[in-house]
């Protein structure tokens, strides 16, 4: 930890980096003479500047925060910028965001958005990585038989200890017996602060090291494609305000990441019980498998598929096979 005796001084040690000085430049969405202003106290910088620079440097939060308290002598004002610290998605990621939008191919879009989305969320939502799962959730295509969208699948996924960094490898079905189905059927975002308790009038499907969850519907013109769901592995972690209005603002960017008509009509949402984890992981075993042998079977029929497309396909039996075995059960 560097020893400063003002804010000013602790930015400029850490701005001597020419690639870390880049960095803060792009996530504050401001000029490197800005900061150099910042530093020799030629300007003050807005409280929503303090607040991005707090989440471009979560690891230097605490000693900014109380080396600004101590230059404005109010207590409240380190309150403020603690309560206010995570209101709002930087104004320069949002540029990143829509850039790929216009340069990613079809095939890349999704993951490629999705995943730039929740690395910016993971980051910003637990600077102090105390444990932090996100999901991006998709609709299934609704069945041939009625039109209706019967299951939800867990998809792109990023995690902080205890969860790994990458949780797709967990990725499962979700339906009406889940936080997400009922997000996804009312449209509306929803928070559980205690997944362990039983008196709860809202489902859930508690996952480990699940503690506490807000999930938020991904929605465009009144359909909805989806949902994003955060986990935490402590009680009670979205009960601020700004925190969960937060998670609602990357919901809503997260719209960029699907096409059209991947969303829905709010009719067409008719979820069914999904089995448990545990037995989703015995159909999930040969996946890989299932898809190779899926793109050799269209080949050899001279009807050659992609691994994208081959992939679909095995989802699309996977779900029919589990809705079947939990509707026998």
């Amino acid at each position: 930890m560097h020893e400063s005796e003002t804010w000013r001084e602790l930015l400029r040690t850490i701005i001597s980096d020419p690639r870390e000085r880049q960095r803060v430049v792009e996530a504050l969405g401001v000029r490197a003479i800005t900061l150099t202003r910042w530093i020799n106290k030629e300007s003050a910088p807005h409280p929503q500047n303090l607040r991005n620079l707090l989440n471009a440097l979560p690891q230097y939060r605490e000693q900014l925060l109380e080396l600004i308290r101590e230059e404005t002598g109010l207590e409240e004002f380190s309150n403020a910028i603690l309560d206010d610290s995570s209101k709002e998605i930087p104004s320069a990621f949002y540029i990143r965001v829509f850039a790929a939008r216009a340069t990613t191919t079809e095939t890349m879009r999704f993951w490629s958005i999705s995943n730039m989305i929740l690395q910016q969320a993971v980051g910003q939502l637990d600077p102090e990585r105390t444990g932090m799962g996100i999901v991006v959730v998709r609709c299934m295509i609704p069945s041939q038989i009625d039109n209706k969208v019967h299951s939800l699948r867990e998809s792109v996924a990023v995690g902080t200890p205890p969860w790994p960094g990458n949780l797709e490898q967990k990725a499962m079905f979700l339906g009406a017996e889940s936080l997400c189905g009922y997000v996804v059927t009312v449209c509306r975002p929803s928070s559980t602060q205690n997944v362990d308790d039983q008196q709860s009038l809202i489902p859930a499907h508690k996952v480990e090291y699940e503690k506490s969850a807000s999930v938020h519907p991904i929605l465009y013109a009144g359909r909805v494609a989806g949902c994003l769901l955060v986990s935490s592995a402590e009680y009670n972690y979205f009960l601020s305000p700004s925190r969960f209005a937060l998670i609602d603002q990357y919901a809503n960017l997260l719209a960029l990441a699907f096409e059209p008509h991947e969303f829905y009509e709010p009719h067409q949402i008719e979820l069914r019980v999904m089995p448990s984890q545990e037995i989703q992981k015995e159909y999930f075993a040969d996946f890989r498998q299932r898809v190779a042998n899926t793109m050799i079977e269209a080949s050899r029929k001279k009807q050659p598929v992609s691994s994208v497309v081959a992939e679909q396909m095995v989802w699309q039996q996977l779900e029919e096979e589990l809705l079947q075995l939990s509707a026998q059960k």
